[in-house]
């Protein structure tokens, strides 16, 4: 049997309505039930997240170390997204 560690959290009144009502409908047996659903989605999300920022910073890495860019001034590439953006759509 795996053990069972109890903590105490805080939320919005609106929040431990929503709780109730899940349960109340019959749709789960009890809070801890629709907070263990809750946890697994935001623990795929945040796991998800964190392979995203990784693959990002490889990228990086990897672009920096190609030198095929040379040396870059975020405020010139900021001026050019800008005035990218500024710029009628083409059709």
């Amino acid at each position: 049997m795996s053990t069972v560690e109890k903590i105490s959290v805080s939320m919005s009144p609106q929040h431990a309505d929503l709780i109730r009502e899940a349960v109340a409908s019959g749709a789960y047996a009890s809070g801890s039930e629709v907070i263990r659903e809750a946890l697994r989605d935001w623990s795929a999300k945040w796991q998800s997240r964190q392979n995203d920022i990784a693959h990002l910073r490889h990228l990086w890495a990897e672009g920096k170390a190609s030198g095929l860019a040379g040396p870059v001034d975020f405020d010139d590439v900021l001026k050019e997204a800008k005035a990218e953006r500024e710029q009628p759509p083409r059709r």
